[in-house]
């Protein structure tokens, strides 16, 4: 008992503590600046050692004077970017969204101010007379975070038909990697 009390004193840390993400957690990303691209930030992006099929390069899709942007990693990591200009409050109008869907019944997995990762299930109900077991289960997992830098709002999101848990799990490390560049 008196063994053990170190350990027990010693994870009872902080929540803020486990949202950092430590060295360990991104060993199989890579850093890549979006300064070109007009985002002053870094953010780290999965590598071929993810064993997503990320062996390529990372391509950023950007129309000069859009607010839009896209980052491919691969054909399993699509990752949007929106300029929301002083816009705060994205994530609660998402969620806002997200909780008004008839199709779908929506678990957050992560439920932060600035960040949600949520699962999405169709909603599959059968006709009249028809058992409820008809159909199949359509289960696709989906990450929005919010990064405010220089006064901008951009929201990084996966695309809109999502991805197993296991990508979207990478780009919620991505997401939470972001740091503004000077």
């Amino acid at each position: 008992m008196i063994l053990s009390l170190p350990v027990m004193l010693l994870s009872c840390g902080s929540d803020e503590a486990d949202n950092e993400l430590t060295e360990e957690d991104l060993y199989n990303f890579d850093g890549l600046s979006l300064k070109p691209y007009d985002i002053p930030v870094m953010i780290m992006l999965p590598n071929q050692d993810a064993n997503i099929g990320a062996s390529t390069k990372p391509e950023v899709t950007h129309i000069e004077g859009d607010f839009k942007w896209e980052i491919e990693v691969g054909p399993n990591f699509h990752m949007k970017i929106d300029d929301w200009g002083s816009e705060r409050n994205r994530i609660k109008e998402e969620k806002k969204a997200l909780d008004e869907t008839d199709f779908y019944k929506i678990k957050y997995l992560i439920n932060e101010p600035d960040l949600i990762m949520y699962e999405r299930i169709l909603k599959v109900d059968g006709r009249k007379g028809v058992s409820k077991n008809v159909g199949f289960e359509h289960k696709t997992y989906h990450v929005i975070g919010q990064v405010v830098v220089d006064d901008i709002t951009y929201l990084f999101q996966s695309r809109e038909d999502g991805y197993e848990k296991v990508i979207i799990d990478l780009m919620v490390k991505s997401i939470k990697s972001i740091k503004p560049l000077k």
